[in-house]
């Protein structure tokens, strides 16, 4: 899964730890997300989309290898 985070925090202006603050998160979280090494729950890629007011599909978006769907 990609993301956009460090663009959505540069336009808002404000800093990792900010935003792990308001979403109730450690600044090191946040890092991990923007790095692609950490996929949030799906809680917190809710808050983060709301504090950036925009739908969490804007912030995430699947990457080819996460849209295969397995069929039965």
């Amino acid at each position: 899964m990609k993301n956009n985070i460090r663009v959505e925090r540069a336009i808002k202006n404000i800093t990792q730890a900010e935003l792990a603050e308001q979403v109730d998160v450690s600044r090191q979280t946040i890092n991990s997300i923007e790095s692609n090494k950490y996929v949030p729950s799906t809680l917190l890629a809710l808050k983060i989309a709301r504090i950036f007011n925009k739908p969490v599909e804007l912030i995430f978006m699947l990457e080819e290898s996460d849209e295969k769907i397995k069929k039965r």
